[in-house]
């Protein structure tokens, strides 16, 4: 698997957090593999391209 080092953080409505727990819950996954898995799906359905490796920062 590979080694998580970037993090990301975001503001959202105390609502959303909720949600997002719940249906992390709901498929026995930790919040930050759900969000994962929406964004791979959403790139996937939408023709987007996952780089196979990070570009280098400058």
């Amino acid at each position: 698997m590979e080694r998580k080092s970037d993090t990301l953080n975001l503001r959202v409505t105390p609502e959303l957090k909720e949600l997002i727990r719940l249906a992390a819950e709901r498929e026995h996954r930790t919040i930050a593999n759900f969000i994962e898995v929406l964004v791979r799906q959403h790139c996937g359905e939408h023709g987007i391209a996952i780089p196979t490796k990070r570009p280098q920062s400058r």
